[in-house]
């Protein structure tokens, strides 16, 4: 990616979702060519001059301070992980390095998901790389470990498997959110080439994808509810939570269903279904798609 215009695209669509109305600036009467704040407004907001918050958008600022990025984060009512994004585009050249070492999942890790084999469960990686996942997550999504290394990929999956379309029925919603979670992972290490070559494929492949991914939105999924529908059972309705781990950027997603009701009994179904296949074992191989 290159830098300059990935910070320029980024906060030029923050200022533009935000009117000048909502952020309590008086109307000048000059008319607006393009819609949300200018940038000399976004700089008054941020309080910085509008010749320094011009040099930032084209990424010739060097180093802003912490302060600066958070004065930036909060006058373009950033959240969280837009906040963070931010922070990775304005860092000092080099200090974001591209991965080197192969993801590996830890053995008590594996264990979990095994214990965890009455609700779906996986480890997703860099690159939304699916690390590990339990019999159940096979089940209602897909079954990665079946899949060749470097297709075992949640994105990949959403974007280009005809089968995610059927099975997820908020498809559009999640494949948008998981396209957002890219974006976050590029700022973070933008010089992944495995990343670079993952977010070329899907451009090519998945009709959906630049329009998603132009918008510059990011996404760090901590908590909601995902909607699916199995050929067995029908539809299933979780809710779900993703926790970081103290382990080389890996979160756990688990996917759980409200006891006595459908979804629940559906598990139970599928879970007497896919009692004779295999769960999940570790393996001493790295289990992400390469580095």
């Amino acid at each position: 990616m290159d830098r300059s215009s990935e910070i320029a695209d980024f906060l030029r669509t923050r200022r533009a979702r935000i009117t000048p109305e909502s952020a309590g600036l008086p109307a000048d009467g000059r008319p607006r060519r393009v819609p949300g704040l200018r940038r000399e407004e976004a700089a008054r907001l941020a309080g910085v001059s509008t010749e320094y918050y011009t040099r930032l958008e084209q990424g010739r600022a060097a180093h802003p301070s912490p302060e600066v990025v958070d004065a930036l984060a909060r006058a373009l009512r950033m959240d969280t992980a837009e906040r963070e994004h931010l922070t990775d585009l304005l860092a000092r050249p080099g200090a974001r390095r591209a991965p080197v070492n192969p993801q590996r999942v830890r053995q008590g890790l594996h264990l979990m998901l095994q214990t965890l084999d009455h609700v779906p469960a996986f480890i997703i990686g860099r690159r939304t790389d699916v690390l590990a996942s339990n019999r159940l997550a096979h089940a209602v999504l897909t079954d990665f470990d079946a899949l060749p290394v470097p297709r075992r990929n949640l994105a990949r999956y959403y974007l280009l498997d005809p089968e995610a379309r059927e099975r997820t029925r908020d498809w559009e919603q999640v494949a948008c959110e998981t396209v957002a979670m890219l974006r976050l992972e590029a700022g973070r290490c933008p010089g992944d080439r495995r990343l670079a070559d993952l977010i070329g494929e899907l451009t090519l492949k998945s009709p959906e994808f630049s329009s998603w991914w132009n918008d510059h939105r990011v996404l760090r999924h901590t908590h909601g509810a995902a909607r699916y529908w199995h050929p067995l059972v029908g539809d299933l309705v979780f809710s779900y939570e993703s926790m970081q781990l103290p382990d080389d950027n890996q979160t756990l997603c688990v996917y759980m269903a409200e006891p006595d009701t459908t979804t629940a009994e559906s598990l139970r179904i599928l879970s007497s279904w896919n009692a004779s296949t295999t769960g999940t074992t570790p393996d001493p191989r790295p289990t992400g798609p390469g580095s």
